[in-house]
């Protein structure tokens, strides 16, 4: 499985703008921008997003954990917060917040535990940063 989604970017970093369009189409030249992204203005950012995937992905793994016990959420709600430092590197993502609201008929406080932890633990996005990273840069005339 693969998934797709691009950015373009034109002008300075402080003064430049970007767009980002996904292949499903739900960001479509999303608009993006320094003052988005480092500043209050309000619009898109790509740590915002992260923090949307993160939500998304840790939510779905939760269900599947409670399926596998025999559970089903009436309704799970998870808001990520991501909080990014500026480092000697430069700016890094330091740390990931989630915070859950469920609401699981029969669920004992022992099997939500566990099911919470295996998902954050098992969920994709948790695990991103172990993942192998390349490169292919074109740099066009």
């Amino acid at each position: 499985m693969k998934r797709t989604a691009a950015a373009v970017w034109q002008g300075d970093l402080k003064t430049g703008k970007g767009s980002l369009s996904s292949a499903s189409g739900v960001l479509k030249s999303t608009p993006y921008s320094f003052a988005t992204r480092f500043g209050d203005t309000p619009g898109t950012n790509p740590e915002e997003l992260i923090a949307a995937a993160h939500a998304g992905c840790f939510t779905m793994a939760l269900s599947a954990q409670l399926s596998g016990a025999g559970l089903t959420a009436e309704r799970l709600e998870t808001t990520a917060t991501v909080t990014m430092d500026k480092l000697d590197a430069g700016w890094t993502i330091t740390a990931v917040h989630l915070d859950l609201k469920a609401k699981i008929p029969g669920a004992s406080r022992d099997v939500f535990d566990k099911a919470a932890a295996d998902a954050k633990a098992t969920c994709p996005v948790s695990r991103v940063l172990n993942a192998k990273i390349t490169l292919a840069a074109t740099l066009e005339p």
